[in-house]
């Protein structure tokens, strides 16, 4: 974090850079200088030092919290920005709650390329039947359907496809565009909507009178 961005030359950089950054700490004034995207945020720092080490055509994986795809302050958005213009981010991993124990926020992984913008972003909310925890964390098989649906950005319930130019004209504060990268499953089957008390109760009325007429015609057969 010491280390200005701008003096990073192409033998400090590498192919592959797979990193879990820290996240909700807060850098002082003089660290923040050493980048041309200014935050306290220090993973939106780290996020900066990653991309700038990777070498044209390099691959990363990284985890963020997930509310890095909305945040709407200048950094962000800024950050955001440079990720889709400077590198293909093709896939976003949406993990549940309780993936890293202890860290009190949902997070995601990003995963992108160095060297061309991004054109579309594949998304994939991971749903388990079960709380993750310390006795009962995450696993290979848990990933299963993931790993086998991103190798061609497969359409699923759990995943889908965005094109850059929909998050560009849709996300749009003060006539600008905050590259909002929240976007919700639109296969996901919406929970049908709770019947209020009163709608209950006239379906018990029609079904008392229903089986009062089925008695009395019992009773007429009888």
């Amino acid at each position: 974090m010491a280390e200005n961005l701008s003096d990073i030359q192409e033998k400090d950089r590498y192919d592959v850079v797979l990193a879990n950054p820290p996240f909700g700490g807060k850098e002082r004034a003089e660290v923040q200088e050493n980048f041309p995207i200014r935050t306290g945020e220090t993973a939106s720092l780290f996020l900066q030092h990653f991309i700038k080490i990777l070498r044209a055509g390099g691959r990363a994986g990284i985890v963020i919290k997930n509310t890095f795809l909305s945040n709407t302050d200048n950094a962000s958005v800024a950050l955001r920005k440079q990720i889709l213009e400077n590198c293909n981010l093709h896939t976003v991993l949406d993990l549940p709650g309780g993936t890293f124990t202890g860290a009190g926020v949902k997070t995601v992984v990003l995963f992108f390329e160095k060297g061309k913008p991004t054109q579309n972003v594949w998304f994939y909310s991971l749903n388990l039947d079960r709380n993750l925890g310390k006795t009962n964390p995450l696993n290979e098989n848990d990933l299963a359907e993931f790993v086998e649906l991103q190798k061609t950005f497969a359409e699923s319930s759990n995943s889908w496809s965005v094109n850059i130019q929909d998050v560009i004209s849709s996300g749009v504060e003060k006539g600008q565009p905050t590259y909002d990268l929240s976007v919700k499953n639109p296969n996901k089957k919406e929970e049908a909507a709770l019947r209020t008390p009163q709608a209950i109760l006239e379906e018990m009325k029609v079904l008392d009178e229903e089986s009062a007429e089925i008695l009395e015609s019992i009773k007429n057969l009888i």
